[in-house]
């Protein structure tokens, strides 16, 4: 049942980052849902599953953008991973505690990318993080966060987290 579930997460996680997002452009800049996808699932069902489900969504979403799979499966995968280790260690990770992490998890990914992508004299390093880095941040992190304040004041995640982690 659990496999199904993240497969079904996974399948729906291409058409909604590939078609449905690139039309809703905030600052120019559209969320990455897979790594908040990746997040969540790490936070919610441990390190195995973060790194698994952030692996194989770097993996398929590499498919269908012009980023270097194994970049996009390095990144995700490790944002799952640091998602659950953080999720497992920490007592209480109530919603705005979350949204910092995101953040902080989101730009480090987003900063690896831009100092891996070969920018020309216009767009240096400075400027990929200043006009792309931080503002996919922000919208990564309000995202994520949305997401765990309607699951965390909808239903029991301390206990769902506790009782169901592998």
């Amino acid at each position: 049942m659990n496999v199904l579930v993240w497969s079904a997460l996974i399948a729906l996680m291409v058409p909604l980052q590939s078609v449905l997002l690139p039309q809703v452009k905030i600052a120019g800049v559209t969320p990455d849902v897979a790594l908040v996808a990746a997040c969540l699932a790490g936070l919610l069902g441990g390190e195995l599953h973060g790194l698994v489900v952030g692996l194989t969504l770097g993996w398929v979403m590499s498919l269908f953008s012009a980023m270097d799979p194994v970049v996009a499966m390095g990144v995700k995968g490790a944002v799952g991973y640091a998602a659950g280790f953080a999720g497992r260690h920490v007592v209480y990770l109530s919603w705005p505690m979350l949204t910092v992490g995101i953040f902080f998890l989101s730009c480090s990914a987003g900063s690896a990318t831009a100092f891996l992508l070969a920018l020309n004299g216009r767009q240096d390093l400075w400027w990929a993080i200043r006009a792309v880095v931080l503002p996919q941040g922000v919208l990564d992190a309000l995202i994520g966060g949305a997401l765990y304040w309607v699951a965390w004041s909808r239903f029991n995640v301390e206990r769902w987290m506790t009782e169901y982690r592998m």
